[in-house]
């Protein structure tokens, strides 16, 4: 059973930095390109980051320079660094899965596995 499980996530001043995690089971992560999207109250989801099987990255123009996606694969996890957190970063975020191993910029939604979501809030 294909699962992912987010972590990591926070209360956090503005300029601060957050490292999320997700954890994958039921299937082996080296072979699937990995996401991490967000949502706020009363907003879309936007896709925030990808990484393809091969370790490719992609990010949203809202994370660049500031949001680092990483995977490990031994560890079957995938994480997002994000420095300099700003209040408009607030939003549940979780991480998906895609059935193939390249991503389609930062934020396809045709994603076929997502997990719970982790809350990050950026406030003073």
């Amino acid at each position: 059973q294909v699962q992912l499980v987010e972590s990591g996530g926070g209360l956090v001043q503005p300029g601060g930095s957050l490292r999320l995690s997700c954890a994958a089971s039921g299937f082996t992560l080296d072979y699937y390109a990995i996401g991490w999207f967000r949502q706020a109250p009363g907003k879309e989801r936007e896709g925030v980051s990808c990484i393809s099987s091969s370790g490719s990255a992609y990010y949203a123009n809202s994370g660049k320079g500031r949001f680092t996606i990483s995977r490990d694969n031994f560890k079957n996890t995938v994480y997002l660094q994000m420095n300099s957190l700003k209040p408009e970063d607030t939003a549940v975020y979780f991480c998906v899965r895609y059935d193939r191993t390249y991503c389609s910029g930062s934020g396809s939604y045709n994603y076929n596995y997502w997990g719970q979501g982790t809350q990050v809030t950026v406030s003073s």
